[in-house]
């Protein structure tokens, strides 16, 4: 995986090449993590584009049009992901290869969602890399591209390179990429949204090699989220996981970047958050429904966490 800016630096871009009959499930799965991610940090972390090689319409396997807001000559950015979806040998050209080509000069990181690998192997910019596609085309895939390693798992980063082999896996793959760059609570935050479960642990299914959240840790996950007007202490909810508090402590540390006691207090802020904005209660009812004891230990922890009050935030709201 390529070395990210720091986790407070620039807005990264995001921009989507699109293709006649490109699914729109894949495309959803692909911008809506990164618009949940932005709602939650309260700024922008990631921004997006849709391209089309000439700058026309592109239009969805499901006849929906989306109009593209440059023709991909014209833009550079963080990411390209190439989704041509369904359809996608009549895409692979030379055109298709000329423009890939160029624009890896121009973004960081080269990605082929559900059958975009085909696209950029076409173009040689798989050569020596480590990929995957949809399974539908992975036979076909490994014997036109040899010098392609090619794997079947649900999405697979190799240093600039970024594939993955379907719409449910693009989720997947902008999920972790969330977690890697802006860490793993505000992961959290935008799988919940969503009721997203994590995938099964299997090699290379996240940037880091490893399962993100294993049972022990899912379990405090939810006696926290079970426990949030009357938090429970740390020594209880580790025995409720099976674990000492130090081994909780040491796993939530190793997969999540957190620990107990800084979980804990996410969720009980993030439902404070939410209270804030979608209620009318007082800041001390909000308090007391979070587990604080007054209003200005809720505003201290709060002003720390979202770098505002939230009566601050109510005033933005209206």
């Amino acid at each position: 995986m390529p070395k990210w800016k720091k986790q407070h630096a620039a807005t990264q871009q995001i921009d989507l090449l699109l293709f006649d009959q490109f699914s729109g499930h894949c495309l959803a799965n692909t911008v809506e993590p990164l618009r949940a991610a932005n709602g939650f940090a309260g700024r922008d972390l990631y921004s997006w584009r849709f391209l089309t090689l000439s700058g026309a319409p592109a239009v969805s396997s499901a006849g929906m049009e989306v109009i593209a807001q440059r023709a991909l000559a014209r833009a550079e950015g963080d990411m390209l992901i190439a989704m041509p979806s369904y359809g996608y040998l009549r895409h692979a050209t030379d055109a298709t290869a000329r423009g890939l080509r160029a624009a890896a000069a121009r973004y960081r990181v080269m990605a082929g969602f559900d059958t975009g690998a085909w696209l950029l192997a076409a173009a040689g910019l798989l050569t020596g890399y480590r990929a995957t596609i949809h399974r539908a085309e992975m036979e076909e895939f490994t014997d036109c591209f040899p010098e392609v390693d090619a794997s079947q798992q649900r999405y697979l980063w190799d240093r600039d390179r970024l594939t993955c082999s379907g719409a449910m896996s693009a989720f997947d793959s902008i999920l972790d990429m969330i977690g890697q760059q802006h860490g793993q609570a505000l992961r959290l935050d935008v799988a919940d949204l969503f009721m997203s479960a994590d995938p099964e642990p299997t090699s290379g299914n996240n940037l880091s090699g490893t399962p993100l959240r294993s049972t022990t840790v899912a379990r405090a996950v939810k006696v926290m989220e079970d426990n949030l007007e009357n938090p429970l202490p740390l020594t209880d909810v580790a025995r409720q996981t099976g674990r000492s508090l130090r081994e909780l402590a040491r796993r939530t540390q190793a997969e999540l970047g957190v620990t107990p006691q800084g979980l804990y207090r996410h969720f009980r802020l993030k439902r404070a958050k939410r209270l804030v904005l979608e209620t009318e209660y007082s800041v001390a009812e909000i308090a007391l429904r979070c587990g604080y004891e007054n209003p200005s230990a809720l505003t201290r922890a709060f002003r720390t966490e979202f770098q505002t009050t939230p009566r601050q935030l109510r005033s933005a709201r209206r």
